[in-house]
């Protein structure tokens, strides 16, 4: 035979043990980690697109200041972009007046005035080309309809078809952008004789 068990005074009888705190569900630990995780997600995304807008914010008001520069700038541009030019031409320009007032004088000396608007057109042209401008005389050359504008037809013994005989009025070029052509008589070659009747 078994023997029972002796009983400790102290022992209680022995009770199921009680329910701890309920557990929780299986998966429920991982939710709330991954809501956290979303919360966190969402967090960073906001400071981010709130450092987008403001970056966003930033560089619509620099290409608007930009654009505002860049109109002022070009306009100042438009306004004194001839400035070099005209000061390069007032030397000219205050020449012509001596020219006129010593014209104006009594015994004034035609062939001396006239050297002197010489002089004064060389230190116009030199002016001028000093800032691009190119003189289009093309006398003896052949004829360039992109270069020259033909205003008439002659017959000539001495100069072949198609070479400019005669100019009429020089043309220009700007940078080698043509501003005016060349306004020019061109030769039609020999002239035609006609037989006698």
């Amino acid at each position: 035979m078994t023997r029972p068990e002796a009983k400790d005074a102290t022992d209680k009888p022995r009770q199921p043990e009680a329910a701890s705190a309920p557990e929780k569900a299986p998966g429920a630990g991982q939710a709330a980690a991954a809501q956290d995780g979303l919360a966190e997600q969402l967090a960073a995304a906001r400071k981010e697109a709130a450092d987008n807008l403001d970056r966003f914010l930033r560089a619509a008001a620099d290409l608007e200041n930009f654009r505002r520069r860049t109109a002022r700038e070009k306009e100042e541009l438009r306004l004194f972009a001839a400035s070099r030019l005209l000061e390069d031409l007032l030397p000219a320009l205050d020449n012509l007046a001596l020219g006129l007032e010593a014209a104006r004088r009594p015994n004034a000396d035609l062939r001396g005035m006239a050297g002197g608007v010489e002089l004064v057109q060389q230190q116009l042209k030199g002016a001028l080309a000093a800032h691009g401008l190119k003189e289009i005389n093309p006398l003896g050359q052949a004829f360039d309809p992109h270069q020259h504008e033909a205003i008439s037809h002659e017959s000539s013994a001495k100069v072949g078809p198609e070479v400019v005989l005669r100019v009429v009025r020089t043309g220009y070029q700007l940078n080698g952008r043509l501003l005016r052509p060349a306004s020019v008589v061109v030769s039609s070659g020999k002239p035609v004789e006609e037989p006698a009747a």
